[in-house]
This record gives structure tokens, C-alpha cells and sequence, in this order.
């Protein structure tokens, strides 16, 4: 199977990390190698996805916590793996337990305070990233764990880049003119740098943020895309975990 990782958490032997691709166990269209159950695949497929992939991060698939992600401005804290009701992004200070996000065009934060010990994974969407999401995860960090901004690793993961994802009218009064271009009497967001300007907002080091540049959207031989496949596109997994023998 083919997964992504990130070079700024690869330095740090405590931290797992993977992003899925479309590509595993040669599967076929239209849901590839999907690790969602509610698009339609066949729960047997999934299960064995799912189940193959954490092993390839050495994870147990026991181990890692999922979320009903509904584009919304919810953080949950966790303690242990299952899944949370409905959420968007979610933080754990333990070790072996995995937290994963499910992605399809919309923006996968991941973050880990080298410090602290903590970790926190995030779906952005444009509803996510109006609600800014991104910034009360970081401040949920700053508050109740006590992180510091010049000790979180950031990686914003790929997404559905900003020439190809064109949004209503109306939502030139839901985000800044820098973030949008217009088109035929609508616009073109830039989710991926709204919430990386986010990050810098909160004085998290240039240093410390890894940004993709790969578009869901375009590179349709590796990334799902809703946007391109619609009803039938499968999801991808991002997961983030510590190691508990490091």
C-alpha cells in the first residue's frame, strides 16, 4: 500500500504518523483503497483496510480513535481509542493511542508538542475553518495542557488546492478577500492557508510548520477527492500517535 508521512514528525522516533492514498491491495473503483464504512464500500473491504494500514504504522486498530466528523468547531480530549459521537478535532496526552481524522478534499491538521507530549488531529473543512477550529484546538493546548507555541510540530496534510475549489458567492463575506479569488461571480478558496496563517497567528515557528503542496483534487491516481468523485470517492486516514516504549 502507498501512505504519506510528514519529514518534521519523521524526526521524532516517539511520534507515528501516516496519511492513507487510494492505493492498497490493488483495490478497484470507484472506492479504491477506502477507509470509510459510510460511502458505500463493502464492510469487509474496509475492515481489512483499516486493519492492514495501522498495521503498517504498527498500530493496533483497537488502539485508535475515530470521530463522527460533522464540519464543526467541536475539540475533544481522549484518554483511550473508540469513537467519539461527533467532533472535528481531537487531543490526547497518552501514549499507543491513535487519532485519526478522515479526509477527502478537506484540510488534515496534525499536530505534536515535543515538550509536552501531546498530540492533536484535525478535520478543517471550509465550514471548519470559518468556525476556526484550528485556532481553539490551539488554544485547548495552550489552556489546559499548558504547550508553548514554539514547541508544536505542525503538518498540514494535502487537500483540495485552492484553484480547484470554487465556493458560492455568498462566500465572499465568509472569509478574507487575501484568501479568495473571484470567478465568473464566484470564488476560489484557499482553505490550506487560511488555517496555516492560523497557526502562524498563534507564533508557532515557520520552522515548525510542514505544508503540503499536493492537491486531492488534481492527483487522482493517489488522493480520494469528494470533489472530483462525488458520491462514490472513498476517504483517506490520517492518523498521529506516541509511542509508549520511547
Amino acid at each position: 500500500m502507498v501512505y504519506l508521512q510528514s519529514s518534521l514528525f519523521n524526526q521524532f522516533p516517539e511520534i507515528v504518523f501516516g496519511l492513507s492514498a487510494k492505493i492498497g491491495f490493488d483495490r478497484k473503483a470507484p472506492f479504491y483503497f477506502n477507509m470509510s464504512h459510510s460511502v458505500g464500500d463493502e464492510k469487509k473491504v474496509v475492515d481489512e483496510n483499516k486493519e492492514a494500514f495501522f498495521k503498517e504504522l504498527k498500530l493496533l486498530p483497537q488502539n485508535v480513535r475515530r470521530q463522527k466528523q460533522i464540519h464543526s468547531d467541536i475539540v475533544c480530549t481522549v484518554e483511550n481509542a473508540g469513537c467519539v459521537e461527533e467532533s472535528d478535532a481531537l487531543i490526547t496526552a497518552k501514549k499507543n493511542v491513535g487519532l485519526a481524522v478522515s479526509t477527502a478534499d478537506c484540510t488534515p491538521i496534525f499536530i505534536f508538542d515535543k515538550s509536552k507530549k501531546v498530540i492533536a488531529a484535525i478535520h478543517s473543512g471550509w465550514k471548519g475553518t470559518q468556525l476556526k477550529i484550528v485556532d481553539k484546538t490551539l488554544h485547548k493546548l495552550f489552556s489546559e495542557f499548558g504547550c508553548k507555541p514554539a514547541d508544536l510540530i505542525c503538518y498540514i496534510a494535502p487537500s483540495i488546492s485552492q484553484k480547484n475549489y470554487e465556493v458560492g458567492a455568498e462566500f465572499g463575506g465568509l472569509f478574507s478577500g487575501k484568501y479568495l479569488i473571484e470567478r465568473n461571480g464566484k470564488y476560489l478558496l484557499n482553505v490550506s492557508q487560511i488555517n496555516y496563517d492560523i497557526l502562524v497567528s498563534n507564533h508557532i515557528p515557520l520552522k515548525n510548520i510542514q505544508a503540503s503542496n499536493l492537491c486531492s483534487f488534481e492527483n487522482d491516481q493517489l488522493f480520494h477527492s469528494y470533489r472530483r468523485d462525488g458520491q462514490k470517492s472513498g476517504r483517506a486516514f490520517g492518523v498521529i500517535a506516541m509511542r509508549g516504549n520511547i
